[in-house]
């Protein structure tokens, strides 16, 4: 039971965790998950990176937006039937991205969303995307990170909250993430 942080059904809260490639998104928002299962606090994770994996994009949507949103809105609304009302997504761009979730979400109804920018340097960054790219597509990750970190560092909006995972844990990262939501 969740009884700790109880919302009306008219109510959400979204986790937005962004960054640059290898920063570490998905590996902390699975571990915020363990948190908040340990303590019996009803959520669920999208992982953005589904959300548009689709070639070629499809007509009139070149950077998949429209196709990112529709299918976010069409899992969160299986989520929400089930009564579910806190979201983690993670996705590059998530916290450019608060407009477009609070619409796949249901736009109309009350919301809290946290926007999270996870932050490496590009030695910390290079080295994990090393250990997880083991086909062609290490070099354009890195080169795409190095791109994002500057982009996110310069538009990320007001009120994002920046984490920086150098030389940290996951452990550690995910307990400073879930104290920013309040959950």
């Amino acid at each position: 039971m969740d009884t700790q942080h109880t919302a009306t059904p008219h109510t959400y809260e979204a986790l937005l965790i962004g960054g640059r490639a290898g920063v570490g998104k998905t590996t902390v928002a699975w571990e915020v998950s363990v948190l908040l299962r340990e303590e019996e606090i009803s959520h669920c994770l999208v992982e953005g990176d589904f959300m548009d994996h689709i070639h070629p994009a499809p007509a009139g949507d070149p950077h998949r937006s429209a196709i990112t949103e529709r299918n976010l809105a069409a899992v969160w609304a299986n989520y929400a039937a089930l009564g579910q009302h806190r979201l983690i997504y993670t996705n590059t761009v998530s916290v450019l991205e608060a407009a477009m979730v609070r619409r796949a979400m249901g736009g109309e109804v009350p919301a809290r969303i946290t926007g999270v920018l996870l932050t490496a340097g590009d030695s910390a960054a290079g080295s994990r995307l090393a250990g997880r790219e083991i086909g062609s597509q290490l070099l354009p990750h890195i080169e795409r990170g190095e791109r994002m970190a500057r982009r996110l560092e310069a538009e990320a909006p007001p009120g994002t909250v920046r984490v920086a995972t150098d030389g940290r844990s996951v452990a550690d990262i995910a307990l400073e993430v879930r104290r920013v939501t309040g959950w």
